[in-house]
């Protein structure tokens, strides 16, 4: 074999190599192709403004794994690529790096901004693409999209335009969560809720025309009771039944509110008194719709008091929220101030306190929509995994609201909507109509909101595949077969892609959702910037390559847990690569130029057989786990193989067939064919976990292909299924680990030979320890071995080993030099006769046994029965060798 591997595996010196091969040879590259079966998978695009953290690593891995096992078994697997343009985050980021060169967003105006927005996602969106190939992800990077490219952007309108004209999209005005900082919306997902300590100000609201009659109600915000427009309490509650239907006069304001009844409120919470503030509070907003409460706003977008806040007006929310408490309790309507902690929500992207709002916004209606969603999932059509994930489902399905889909951003895809600038008319078009339907004025300007950034992501599946357009491509590889992506996002994005794909495609737009959890430090955090807890997996690959990596990212991962980082497991990683290596050059250097031809199958020794038998059912059963997305459990079978089976049992034993070449060349050849037939085997078992140094070993081993990517998967084939030999094999493993154990605790060295006499009455255990002799003997420093049925011809001081079928004798003779063992005997004895001498002397002191404490004199007792049976033994010992 004229090429051969490095001395040592160092990542760095093949993973980039072979990743540029791959892609020059176009391998993860996907085109339609009708002789074979489509495997598709869409990577959850990554944000421009990304920067490979742990959970993108585990999430790429997984999705790698998937796709280079079903490449490898023939199918026409594409892996599809892209980036969102992740709307607030990436205008965040611009609007940042526009501070910095002093440079005012408004002042910019939009045009001028989104120019200096393209030309950010020039110079940083390919950052994480890049970062994701140094992980081995074998996507189709000729395919790569993004959610604003041009065919992108052409569906997102399609779908507005749809939606809208079937009445699913509307404008109205309902609460929505508001960023003071960033001036928008945001979504649920964009919403991070965070436990704070605060307060319950509880506050007396006099009851009009009855002196001295007061509600008293808690609130944790009591800046908005400048907005409130009534005070609920439940129906059934026996205290409040008597006021409901009066009116209460709203303390500072003077404003006459109604108490209305309401089961919303829970008769045991707090005072049972709720105050109602429709504009500011999403279930208020509900009660008010209930009972045709106003909804007073008294927020500015900047989170200042407006002019419903009479004379607060102009003052900042906290600033207003002090004044308001001072003023209640010098009007003696403070009744007490309770140390509360609650959940507030803040923005993910400036940590700003959320605002509820109400907003005329643009909002999807979920009722109908939803239902083909539901349905999918409890028919089966559309599989969760790790099951659980149903009930989290169904729970968001069963309480959804409808969707606020508009925000007050520049960046992102445009509402295609078109308004009067005479009447007010708006008009939902493709492109701007010109001329206004209703007033006939011919000055229509486009609404200028854009979309959530989860509108155009829920397309993905589709979208990158060229709908709206009928292609060949979205024919043939939709729908996908599985979505990879993390349980955090389930209502956010993966509803949305399943309803979507229904209305849009009239079919599910995957059949698997495999879940995975968050990668936390080792202490179980969450990793953040603000806890400085975080890992970048680009230091973890400089540091001991990718495919150490991505290993430890699999191992003992279970769809839909949580998984802890430790670096020590990378290093076990590394370590098992290192395995892999030192295994394969020691099988290519005992190969050398040798020309193996596969063996007849009487001409395989039955350690031979053993490996292949367990090689192949190895392949059963990694198919089955793959199969049910059991990754961490089918690479741990893969790893314990090589590890245990292969490299610690398999290349000891034939060693000994390699190591006499010149003395039996047929034996040797069957066993080198089998040594290289099982490292290929094993490689293409591991390479979907592991491709770096796969593909570098299987490239270097043989010469027929040119990677091991397009390889065939192992099947498992009746050809190599040896029972006998397997259960032959795990009777000399006991044999030859109850030799070392026994061996081990007697201190033997390894050079020290010793004959082994195996005594057993089972005919077949007998034939075979007879004829895998030579197989075991160097493993078990045997001398020499007798199989035989009875005890004959062994000694008395013989030491014994029971294993299951049979009893090992290993003569003391040749186990111990007595020279040595005697005198070191005899050292002992005269130390433990020193010790008896000094107990038994303070056990005869009457002074001793009558002042010390009972447990002392306990403990000497003790000691005393020790050391009298450890001198018993030596004793023994000593006369056993006289």
């Amino acid at each position: 074999m004229s090429k051969e591997l490095a001395k040592t595996y160092d990542p760095k010196d093949i993973e980039d190599r072979l990743y540029q091969k791959w892609e020059e040879n176009k391998y993860f590259h996907a085109e339609v192709d009708r002789s074979k079966k489509p495997f598709t998978i869409m990577m959850p695009p990554p944000n421009i403004t990304g920067q490979l953290h742990m959970g993108h690593a585990l999430d790429n891995t997984m999705q790698d794994i998937l796709i280079r096992y079903k490449r490898m078994q023939g199918y026409n697997a594409l892996w599809q690529p892209g980036t969102d343009h992740a709307a607030i985050a990436t205008e965040v980021k611009v609007i940042q790096s526009l501070k910095e060169q002093g440079i005012d967003k408004v002042e910019l105006g939009r045009e001028g901004f989104l120019e200096k927005a393209w030309e950010w996602r020039e110079e940083y969106g390919g950052r994480i693409v890049k970062q994701l190939r140094k992980m081995g992800s074998s996507a189709d990077w000729d395919r790569e999209r993004f959610t604003m490219d041009e065919g992108c952007s052409k569906a997102v309108q399609e779908v507005f335009i749809k939606l809208y004209e079937k009445g699913y999209i509307y404008k109205g005005s309902r609460i929505v969560n508001w960023c003071p900082v960033c001036k928008t919306s945001i979504s649920d997902a964009e919403v991070e809720h965070e436990e704070k300590d605060g307060f319950f100000w509880h506050i007396n609201y006099p009851v009009k025309g009855e002196e001295g009659r007061f509600v008293e109600i808690a609130t944790t915000r009591p800046e908005t009771l400048l907005g409130d427009t009534a005070v609920a309490v439940n129906p059934d509650d026996e205290r409040y039944k008597d006021i409901v239907g009066k009116t209460l006069i709203l303390p500072l304001v003077g404003r006459e509110i109604p108490v209305v009844a309401d089961s919303y409120v829970d008769k045991e919470f707090g005072t049972g008194c709720v105050k109602i503030t429709p504009a500011h509070d999403p279930n208020d907003f509900e009660v008010g719709k209930r009972h045709n409460l106003p909804e007073i706003n008294v927020l500015n977008d900047d989170a200042t008091i407006n002019k419903n806040g009479g004379k607060y007006e102009g003052m900042d929310r906290y600033e207003a929220r002090k004044l308001i408490v001072k003023e209640l309790e010098e009007q003696g309507l403070l009744v007490k101030v309770v140390p509360h902690s609650h959940h507030v929500g803040t923005h993910d992207r400036c940590k700003t306190t959320v605002e509820p709002m109400i907003k005329q916004q643009w909002f999807v209606k979920m009722d109908e929509l939803i239902k083909p969603a539901v349905e999918a999932v409890k028919n089966g059509d559309i599989k969760l995994l790790p099951e659980r994930m149903d009930k989290t489902y169904f729970n968001w399905t069963d309480n959804i609201r409808d969707w606020c889909i508009s925000r007050q951003l520049w960046w992102g895809h445009r509402i295609p909507a078109y308004y009067c600038d005479e009447c007010g008319e708006f008009v939902v078009a493709r492109e701007n109509p010109g001329k206004c339907p209703k007033c006939g004025c011919t000055h229509m300007t486009q609404d200028p909101d854009t979309l959530d950034t989860w509108f155009s992501s829920a397309l993905w599946p589709f979208a990158t595949l060229g709908w709206p357009d009928k292609t060949e491509d979205l024919d043939y590889f939709y729908p996908n077969d599985v979505l990879v992506t993390g349980y955090d996002i389930i209502f956010f994005w993966v509803i949305r892609m399943i309803f979507s794909g229904y209305e849009q495609m009239g079919e599910a737009p995957f059949k698997t959702v495999l879940f995975h959890g968050l990668v936390r430090d080792s202490e179980g955090r969450k990793m953040s910037k603000s806890l400085g807890n975080g890992i970048d997996p680009l230091e973890v690959i400089d540091k001991y390559g990718a495919d150490a990596l991505r290993l430890t990212l699999i191992t003992g991962n279970a769809p839909g847990n949580d998984m802890r980082f430790y670096w020590e497991r990378v290093e076990a990683s590394r370590n098992f690569a290192n395995k892999v290596w030192n295994a394969s050059r020691f099988i290519m250097m005992n190969i050398g130029d040798e020309k193996l031809t596969a063996p007849s199958l009487d001409a395989l020794a039955p350690e031979d057989k053993w490996i292949l038998s367990r090689v192949n059912t190895l392949a059963k059963d990694v198919t089955e786990n793959m199969d049910k997305f059991e990754l961490g459990i089918a690479v741990q079978k893969v790893y314990d193989f090589i590890w245990d089976e292969f490299c610690d049992w398999y290349i000891e034993i034939a060693k000994t067939r390699t190591f006499k070449k010149e003395e039996d060349p047929e034996s040797a050849k069957v066993a080198m064919w089998t040594l290289k037939t099982v490292l290929i085997q094993g490689l293409k078992l591991l390479h979907p976990y592991m491709p770096f140094i796969t593909e570098e070993i299987f490239c270097t081993l043989q010469d027929e292909e040119e990677t091991i990517m397009l390889s065939k998967w192992p099947e498992y084939t009746e050809e190599w299924n040896f029972p006998a030999e397997e259960e032959a094999v795990e009777h000399v493993k006991d044999l030859v680990k109850g030799i070392r154990n026994t061996r081990t605790a007697m201190e033997v060295p390894p050079s020290r030979k010793a004959k082994v006499f195996i005594v057993t009455e089972d005919k077949i255990l007998q034939d075979t320890f007879e004829s895998m002799k030579s197989a075991y003997a160097v493993l078990a420093s045997a001398s020499e071995i007798m199989v035989q049925a009875d005890k004959d011809g062994i000694g008395e001081d013989a030491v014994s080993v029971v294993i299951p079928g049979a009893v090992v004798y290993l003569p003391l003779e040749d186990l111990v030099d007595f020279e040595k063992e005697k005198e070191r005997l005899l050292k002992e004895k005269d130390k433990l006769a020193k010790e008896l001498a000094r107990s038994k002397g303070m056990l005869s002191n009457e002074k001793f046994l009558s002042k010390a404490p009972e447990a002392k004199v306990k403990e000497e007792k003790d000691k005393l029965a020790k050391y009298e049976q450890m001198m018993a033994q030596v004793e023994e010992r000593l006369a056993q060798m006289k």
